[in-house]
């Protein structure tokens, strides 16, 4: 008996799509762990030339509930949330792989699934380079999160001004695609 495997468009593109998406999650490891990933930053504009997309509104975030990952015998809110991230997104990734490998779906199902992870490797490549980004700023830390709708920023500073928060808004708002409603800067003191 002798098998023939017809390889059509829709089998390759959905191979690719889960190959740039793994790409995608490596890299985001990579990047996250070191730190060193500069992008960018040579053509950000200076402050003065920014636009205003309207009044900051200044948040103070604080965690609801406190995870504790030890940094040198102290709890450190940026490193636990961003664990906490990445184990989401892994698991989201991994239910999409199933999703895209299970043969019980339709054409249909399987794009819309192709769509999602798209999505998802897209939210991940914006967070990175917000993060990056604001970081060039001078922030020591910076956790973004980025959805379809909304996106919101927390920085580590010994105080947040208007004029910084503007700076860190614009930069949500050009790499997102979101209206300043959208957008939302939170910071966490710095601990001495």
């Amino acid at each position: 008996m002798k098998m023939s495997v017809i390889l059509g468009k829709k089998q390759i593109v959905l191979a690719s799509l889960v190959t740039i998406l793994g790409i995608a999650v490596y890299l985001n490891y990579v990047f996250t762990d070191t730190g060193n990933f500069d992008l960018l930053t040579a053509s950000q504009s200076d402050s003065s030339e920014t636009e205003n997309y309207g009044e900051a509104q200044l948040t103070g975030a604080e965690p609801v509930e406190e995870t504790t990952v030890e940094s040198s015998g102290e709890s450190d809110y940026f490193t636990s949330a961003r664990l906490e991230r990445r184990k989401a997104r892994d698991e989201a990734i991994e239910t999409l792989a199933q999703t895209l490998g299970a043969e019980e779906m339709t054409d249909d199902e399987k794009e819309l699934a192709a769509e999602k992870a798209l999505a998802v490797s897209a939210q991940i490549e914006s967070e990175n380079k917000i993060e990056t980004l604001v970081k060039a700023k001078g922030f020591a830390e910076c956790l973004a999160y980025v959805d379809a709708d909304s996106a919101r920023v927390i920085v580590r500073t010994d105080g947040l001004t208007a004029e910084t928060a503007n700076q860190i808004k614009n930069i949500i708002i050009e790499e997102t695609g979101l209206s300043a409603e959208d957008v939302s800067v939170g910071e966490i003191g710095l601990e001495e």
